[in-house]
């Protein structure tokens, strides 16, 4: 059973994977993943009793952190106030330091200097005692606190004071950074409103949007965004889907047309009947996707995790190292050598990364679903970007999936109508796209009473009986296959008809590219990507459709099967990562295959959401683009905050140790760095200009 909690109070990322650890090992927990930015925990457990573990939950939470509470709900974060006991304290703090600054020499300008540390680092020191109390030797304030009192201890009283400070101040900022930071992504994920207009016996009351129910309607005023996921019953408006689809350009809406929660009306006021719950519409499964995304991490975040745990015991073993072994051994001044060890303490955290790294995923993804991606975890974000070989489905993909009947082919005693109404009544119950345009063509109402025996082979075609004829129509293989001899190849997407044994014809079809297709196909090469397109297709039409669209390699006549193993074969062949793009519906075994999944057209379809591990909501393949742009931006930004963060720190140390640094510049490399890298993260939100293709 998944179960998901919201921890109160958690500011510390360090302390966020502590509790990872520690929650991992409660009683029949199998697995625990705590995700910093959105101040969550998962856990997958056999237990079923939400209290029970919450409460077991609590008391580990407690142990290692007692600010921290656990809730089964989100509560909402104040923002940071400015006039708090704290800033009042670092306020006077740095009034007592300035003081000293310029106090003479002796007792007066001592005691100014313990004042302004003692104001600034009171807290801190507190907590460090709390800490040590519990075991948590690497905690940040215990390190902090053995550095700053040493310095106290070596009369370095300026420096001890000055640390706290820049650290306290590092560490507002940090909050303040990291705070905007959760805003901005939840904002870019609040989408739907709060209150609806309901509408009960010819009046109008504002109820919230949680509490409507099945049925009620609901009115919507231009300008508004509409509430729930339902039908039209009057009205004629424009509305925006940007929320939902990244799609910028709005559409016409009328009567009896369906709308989704979310969606701006632009226009004309609206009269909706509600035909889902607020829990179950298309808007809240894309938040709970992109929520639930955060217990998917990225390699990247994996090792940071890792790295954390064994980088401060190493830091501060070689703290201890350079404090004992030059004096012991080599006759160096204890002062001295206790002072670069104490700068190596106050860069001994890696805050900037275990902060930094899972903000930049979640915003990568937050700014992916406002374009229309729903990216189910920061591990599918490095997957894209690490991908070199784009494979794409044909047919609903690449093309516009929209049949339409070009040509029918009649062999006599059989005539074209006769062939297209036995075709249809065979697809009666089909919803297979050349299905529906066979029914289309038709044009009459089908009686299912005189359809018998229906059964359709995947990849195939269709079997049935009617009025005590079999009626096939389907591939050549499928004729084959009962000793009916066809036409090898039709030239173009079409199937064949045959009836009690006898060839009786075929249906030609027509499927035109998307519109953005060839920009897609054209950009995506542009990336560095090798672009491959699988169809069951004949070879004629796909090649056709491969040349005008400019794919690299064309692979035809594939059963869904047979698409699986071809990817798997590519994937053995091929240096990065495969990514396959189909329609989430009939490409399961492809896109359970593949490095990253991706299913295109996942408005209002629950399969394609359930199915892929990347979810293009419009029907668009130039959505593909910007899910390889985003994921490669992000992990840009990412890598880009690992090494600045590893060579400051690298060289700080190095400094420190041959007594060129001072401890205020550690601080920076601690804080400041962490501060410069949240910061750094929050670009991946932004709004972003589009820009040429080009080789990454």
């Amino acid at each position: 059973m998944r179960l998901v909690y919201h921890l109160e109070g958690l500011d510390c990322a360090h302390c966020a994977a502590k509790i990872e650890r520690a929650a991992a090992n409660m009683e029949a927990v199998r697995e625990a993943v705590v995700d910093f930015p959105s101040s969550r925990i998962f856990l997958e457990t056999g237990r079923e009793d939400r209290e029970a573990v919450k409460q077991a939950l609590q008391e580990v939470v407690a142990a290692l952190e007692p600010g921290i509470t656990v809730h089964e709900q989100k509560v909402e974060r104040a923002k940071p106030e400015f006039l708090t006991v704290d800033s009042l304290t670092l306020g006077l703090s740095l009034i007592s330091a300035l003081a000293a600054l310029f106090a003479p020499e002796g007792p007066i300008k001592t005691s100014l200097y313990i004042a302004a540390y003692a104001l600034a680092g009171y807290e801190i020191v507190l907590q460090a005692v709390s800490g040590l109390k519990r075991g948590l030797v690497f905690d940040e304030n215990f390190l902090m606190t053995l550095a700053t009192l040493g310095a106290l201890g070596i009369r370095e009283y300026p420096e001890a004071a000055a640390v706290m400070i820049f650290y306290r101040i590092g560490e507002f900022l940090q909050h303040l950074a990291v705070d905007h930071s959760r805003r901005s992504i939840e904002a870019l994920l609040a989408i739907t409103p709060d209150t609806a207009h309901l509408k009960v016996d010819g009046n109008i009351k504002d109820v919230p949007a949680e509490q409507l129910r099945i049925g009620d309607v609901v009115i919507v005023r231009p300008g508004e965004r509409i509430p729930v996921d339902g039908r039209i019953l009057s009205g004629t408006s424009s509305v925006d889907t940007s929320a939902l689809t990244g799609e910028s350009m709005p559409r016409t809406v009328e009567t009896g047309q369906e709308v989704f929660a979310g969606s701006v009306n632009l226009s004309g006021l609206l009269t909706v009947e509600t035909e889902k719950l607020a829990k179950d519409s298309t808007a809240a499964r894309i938040l709970e996707l992109v929520e639930n995304a955060a217990s998917r991490k990225a390699p990247t975040e994996d090792f940071i995790t890792t790295f954390a745990r064994y980088y401060t015991p190493v830091v501060v073993a070689l703290a201890a190292l350079i404090a004992l072994v030059p004096p012991l051994f080599f006759g160096g001044a204890w002062q001295d050598w206790i002072y670069r060890a104490l700068i190596t303490l106050v860069i001994s955290c890696p805050c900037a990364l275990v902060v930094s790294i899972p903000l930049g995923f979640f915003a990568g993804i937050g700014r992916a679903s406002r374009q229309g991606i729903l990216v189910k975890g920061s591990t599918y974000l490095q997957a894209l970007y690490e991908a070199r070989t784009i494979v794409f489905d044909k047919t609903g993909t690449l093309t516009s999936g929209q049949f339409s009947v070009e040509e029918i082919a009649a062999v006599p005693p059989f005539s074209r109508e006769e062939v297209l109404e036995l075709a249809a009544r065979a697809e009666r119950n089909s919803t297979h796209p050349i299905a529906q345009s066979i029914l289309r063509a038709y044009g009459r109402e089908v009686d299912d009473g005189e359809i018998t025996s229906v059964q359709e082979q995947s990849g195939f075609g269709v079997k049935a009986h009617w009025r005590g004829r079999e009626i096939l129509v389907g591939s050549r293989q499928l004729l084959e296959q009962a000793g009916i001899e066809a036409p090898a190849d039709l030239g173009r997407s079409g199937v064949h008809v045959a009836v009690d044994g006898h060839y009786a014809g075929a249906i030609v079809l027509a499927d035109a590219p998307k519109a953005h297709a060839a920009r897609a196909v054209s950009e995506l090469k542009g990336l560095g990507m090798e672009v491959v397109m699988l169809t069951g297709d004949s070879s004629a039409v796909a090649n056709d459709i491969g040349s005008r669209l400019g794919v690299d390699k064309v692979r035809s006549g594939l059963l869904p099967h047979e698409k699986a193993s071809e990817l798997e074969r590519m994937i053995k062949e091929r240096t990065g990562g495969v990514v396959f793009v189909g329609d989430g519906i009939n490409d399961a075994p492809a896109l359970a295959a593949a490095h990253v999944g991706v299913a295109m057209g996942g408005l209002g379809s629950q399969a394609a959401i359930e199915t892929a591990d990347v979810v293009l909501v419009n029907d668009d393949p130039y959505d593909l683009v910007k899910a390889v742009q985003t994921a490669r931006s992000t992990n840009r930004i990412v890598r880009q905050n690992i090494a600045f963060a590893l060579l400051v720190k690298l060289a700080v140390l190095l400094l420190g140790s041959f007594g060129l640094a001072e401890l205020w510049e550690a601080v920076f490399a601690d804080v400041g760095v962490t501060l410069l890298a949240v910061l750094n993260a929050l670009r991946i939100s932004a709004p972003q200009r589009s820009r040429p293709a080009r080789n990454v």
